[in-house]
């Protein structure tokens, strides 16, 4: 079966790594045929905005998208091209996996988890203003219909995956009416999954509680702000935003993505680790029902990590970003 995806190589390192994804993703043998479209601030220019018309077209046309990091313009007014695209797109479900890698030297082993966050509303909806010359307010938008599709989507995860527990995580303490909603939304949805233990928490408590036991847990599920936090803390336990992959999906289109920056001073010196956006694509292969090739990839991902020899500088070696992926076909 073949595919056509959409890819948007992005600012700074992005067009290396992604044409390293790419790389490594092809050689899995599928037929896919890659429409590449560029966004972000090195096409602002040419359309007068990060996020041009067509390539909000293109993820619609062909409903799946492997995209590298953007960069948002600081003081130009335009907000952030990865909020941008996930509201546009309706893509409301953010997921990122935290997950323990071989040869990866962290303070704990045995991480296994995954930060389900809201992605549409809350004070990311970007509703403010300013109060005079010296205040400003942001307006923190919670609805019951966005609360309970990403509960039931934690949910559904966790069925899916063979996970035991979803934790929601909330403020409910201080934000009785806007967080309150969240967790009672939680607690409806939860009644439909009994076979699924349930838990809440407070987000600072969660925050803690996963500095000192992170293997404790299994599926998180929060609101846009705290799942923007929490889901990097989790990445920090595993090794960092380096080898953290993202997805963000919707009913009709879903994007998958590196969650690190576009690095612009490393930008074509082919000396970054690409790891995030290759296992990207391993999130964005399961999601096209390709599990086989998907654990293909993480096997030789796994591999190349255990024996350490073709490492990129960050992670302990000197191979380049090309060099590592090609490390990773070979195993393949």
């Amino acid at each position: 079966m073949g595919y056509t995806i959409t890819l948007i190589p992005g600012d700074g390192i992005g067009p290396e790594i992604a044409e390293a994804a790419r790389r490594v993703i092809d050689a899995t043998g599928i037929a896919i045929d890659w429409e590449v479209v560029e966004a972000g601030e090195a096409v602002i220019d040419r359309y007068g905005t990060p996020l041009p018309d067509h390539v909000l077209e293109s993820i619609k046309r062909n409903g799946v998208a492997l995209k590298g990091p953007l960069t948002t313009p600081v003081g130009q007014g335009f907000r952030s091209v990865n909020v941008a695209l996930r509201q546009s797109l309706n893509l409301y479900a953010n997921v990122r996996p935290a997950r323990s890698l071989p040869g990866i030297k962290t303070r704990y082993e045995h991480v296994d988890l995954v930060v389900v966050r809201e992605n549409t509303e809350d004070l990311y909806a970007g509703i403010e203003h300013r109060v005079g010359r010296d205040a400003a307010e942001s307006i923190k938008i919670i609805t019951r219909e966005a609360s309970e599709r990403i509960c039931r989507y934690a949910f559904e995860l966790a069925c899916k995956q063979g996970r035991k527990k979803v934790t929601a995580v909330h403020k409910a303490n201080i934000m009785k009416l806007s967080d309150g909603l969240f967790l009672e939304s939680a607690r409806k949805v939860a009644a439909e999954y009994p076979d699924i233990e349930f838990e809440d928490m407070i987000v600072d408590a969660m925050c803690m509680k996963l500095v000192q036991a992170p293997e404790n847990y299994d599926v998180l599920v929060m609101p846009n702000l705290y799942g923007d936090i929490v889901s990097d803390l989790c990445a920090g336990l595993v090794g960092g935003l380096g080898v953290a992959p993202g997805a963000n999906i919707g009913t009709g289109a879903a994007v998958f993505e590196p969650v690190h920056g576009s690095a612009p001073k490393h930008a074509g010196k082919n000396k970054v680790n690409p790891l995030a956006i290759i296992l990207s694509g391993v999130l964005m292969l399961q999601h096209l029902g390709e599990s086989r090739h998907a654990d293909r990839v993480m096997r030789a991902v796994n591999e190349v990590l255990a024996e350490g020899k073709d490492l990129t500088y960050d992670l302990g070696g000197t191979a380049t970003t090309s060099g590592m992926a090609d490390a990773i076909i070979k195993k393949m």
